[in-house]
């Protein structure tokens, strides 16, 4: 099968979660800028993982661009990935509702954990399916940002317990990472087109 339509079915899934999570955002219940003080945390939990998935969805696409072929490993682990996505909205709702209390806080890094993880795995397979020479071999290296960030996150996990906000401000951390333009495939393919 060709990249593309694991892409073009990846982008729809992506898209749905983020629709998803925008109804799950409540009018506030009056007309006074104060009446939006109840929503500042949802607000919050929802920029965070919109910021969230944009990045997924960015990442994806870029590494979607350089796969030569999709095979059976490539299509259930980006499912795999999918479903970790998937639960994104649920655990913002619950951290967003509860104003970043332990629990849902938590539950919030252990889905973004769960991501990193997945997307790990698909690039893995990609990479086990085009070769160590691939594309993608070389441009992820040694991948500092994709392993410093589930090490961010099991720090943000347990600390949940203690300092929700601590956690939060983990998980901004993460994103902030990531959200600087990684230009590790963007350098490889010119080169690569160019012979």
């Amino acid at each position: 099968m060709r990249t593309t339509r694991l892409e073009a079915f990846s982008d729809a899934v992506i898209a749905i979660i983020m629709t998803i999570m925008v109804l799950e955002l409540k009018v506030p219940a009056g007309t006074s800028i104060a009446s939006l003080t109840p929503v500042v945390p949802i607000f919050a939990s929802y920029l965070l993982s919109f910021v969230n998935l944009a990045i997924y969805w960015n990442n994806h696409h870029h590494m979607m661009q350089v796969a030569k072929h999709v095979d059976g490993a490539i299509m259930w682990a980006n499912m795999h990935l999918l479903f970790w996505l998937s639960l994104i909205p649920f655990a913002t709702g619950w951290m967003g509702k509860d104003q970043f209390s332990s629990t849902p806080t938590a539950i919030y890094g252990f889905v973004l954990l769960m991501s990193a993880v997945a997307y790990y795995l698909l690039q893995r397979a990609i990479i086990t399916r085009d070769g160590p020479e691939s594309l993608l071999a070389k441009a992820v290296g040694k991948d500092s940002k994709g392993k410093l960030s589930p090490v961010l996150y099991l720090i943000a996990i347990p600390v949940a317990y203690v300092l929700p906000l601590i956690s939060g401000l983990l998980f901004v951390v993460v994103a902030v990472m990531w959200m600087i333009p990684d230009r590790r495939i963007e350098e490889i393919l010119p080169e690569e087109e160019s012979v």
